[in-house]
């Protein structure tokens, strides 16, 4: 099993930090996308980046790259989980929306599978820090035709760890325990979803 882990968004995209520009969503995506992939090697899984470049890699260029493996060794044998941090305003202020989740497409897919051992494993990681976690109106996570979702051929989630514009999220991605809990909630659940799909 190929497994990509896209870092969203590059180092051009407009916006996506914090209203004091201290966190930057590019740097972060990339910090915990790497971390997990790393943790995945050690583990003997075939994991990689989807996008090690910095720059802000066009959503139909990740696609394109996932969809040439899926081509080459079959769409069921790769998965991608793409990294992203959420934001609940646009207007560069702080906010209170806070929490963690999980999108899919919409219907039911392997990437529902999936998607349900990353939040099984979120609940694990990060209840326990009292940090909420969204439902969709009927499964763990949120359907909705995201690009890079939609237009790639394997099972793809997409993860909102927390928000960018909530102080205390930000406080908790930044720290090191913070960063351990988004890092290993991904691993975790991925090595769920393998093993049981054996």
């Amino acid at each position: 099993m190929k497994i990509f882990i896209d870092n969203g968004h590059g180092i051009e995209t407009p916006g996506k930090r914090s209203p004091d520009g201290k966190f930057l969503e590019y740097q972060y995506n990339r910090i915990i996308a790497s971390r997990v992939t790393a943790e995945l090697l050690d583990c003997g899984y075939d994991a990689q980046l989807l996008v090690p470049e910095i720059s802000d890699i066009s959503l139909a260029e990740r696609c394109r790259r996932a969809n040439a493996v899926c081509d080459d060794i079959g769409t069921s044998n790769v998965i991608l989980v793409s990294i992203h941090v959420n934001a609940s305003g646009s207007d560069g202020k702080w906010h209170s929306a806070s929490g963690w989740s999980a999108y899919t497409t919409p219907g039911i897919s392997q990437a529902d599978l999936l998607a349900y051992d990353l939040y099984e494993a979120a609940k694990k990681y990060l209840v326990g820090q009292k940090i909420r976690l969204f439902n969709g109106p009927k499964e763990p996570d949120f359907e909705s035709n995201l690009y890079l979702l939609k237009h790639t051929k394997c099972a793809a989630v997409l993860t909102e760890n927390m928000f960018q514009d909530c102080r205390k999220d930000v406080e908790f991605l930044q720290n090191r325990a913070g960063k351990e809990a988004i890092t290993m909630l991904h691993v975790e659940g991925i090595k769920e979803f393998l093993l049981s799909d054996i």
